[in-house]
């Protein structure tokens, strides 16, 4: 490690493991050189499919701790997380200071700041039940993630095919799968930020998760706030270039932070810079 390098820990959301991300952990390395990129699985997931996945968070964010912790002087890291990953990343940030320098938060949702109907759109509900139902096939799961977390794929039946293959190398139980919907579903984050150093990004297309819960949460903690505007939940997949593009502007300072609306209207390309524009 570079001296002074804070390494980037990455995780994943609900279901998903580190191999997820495709190629972006390689392109955040070449994007800032000589730092270290980890990606962590979270229990039940990937590696960890063995593993019952914690009733909550706040015991997700302390696992992260001790794996930090195994390995070596690591911290404290920047942690860019997603989904159920951001809610983690928040709670380790709260729960273990020292670890967590900077944070950037994808397509996060979180209460009290959201209702619920924001944080997981209504419209979702009947597919989402029928996927955890067992009669679902892998196929169907794998297919239905990628069309509610996706919008800019070129080739979706090929990152299908790839899927299916993590899937039955590294099988998620459905037990697991709902004791991280039920974590997810119960976790409440702090009303202050618990870092100062935070960046949030989200997809206008986002079918999943509306983008006016990271408006939300922006407008609360005083945060920076960039919204692609086509792209869906997940960004990384859709358009890590742009990710990357954000992270970079973030670091060297010009990124802002959205103003108060409680209509949302995000709808398009947005980026609120200190300036106004």
């Amino acid at each position: 490690m570079s001296p002074g390098a804070a390494p980037w820990i990455l995780l994943r959301g609900l279901t998903r493991e580190a191999r997820h991300w495709g190629d972006f952990p390689q392109r955040l390395g070449e994007a800032f050189p000589g730092t270290p990129v980890i990606c962590l699985d979270l229990p039940g997931n990937g590696k960890l499919n063995g593993m019952r996945s914690p009733h909550s968070v706040e015991a997700m964010a302390d696992y992260c701790h001790a794996e930090v912790a195994q390995l070596g002087s690591v911290a404290p890291c920047r942690v860019l997380a997603m989904s159920l990953g951001a809610m983690v990343a928040v709670a380790w940030a709260q729960r273990h200071p020292d670890d967590v320098a900077a944070a950037v938060l994808i397509g996060t949702s979180l209460r009290p700041f959201s209702p619920f109907h924001r944080r997981l759109r209504p419209a979702n509900y009947p597919r989402l039940l029928r996927l955890f139902g067992a009669k679902a096939s892998d196929r169907e799961i794998e297919t239905a993630i990628l069309e509610l977390t996706t919008r800019l794929q070129q080739d979706p039946a090929a990152v299908i095919e790839q899927w299916l293959h993590w899937r039955r190398q590294n099988p998620v139980s459905r037990r697991n799968a709902l004791l991280q919907l039920l974590a997810a579903a119960r976790y409440r984050a702090p009303r202050r930020p618990p870092l100062e150093r935070m960046l949030l990004l989200a997809g206008a297309g986002d079918a999943l998760v509306d983008p006016c819960c990271s408006q939300a949460l922006a407008t609360c903690w005083d945060l920076p706030l960039a919204v692609h505007p086509v792209a869906g939940h997940d960004l990384p997949l859709d358009d890590g270039i742009w990710v990357l593009g954000e992270i970079a502007r973030w670091l060297a300072g010009s990124a802002g932070t959205v103003p108060a609306g409680d209509d949302c209207g995000v709808t398009g390309a947005q980026h609120y810079r200190n300036d106004g524009t």
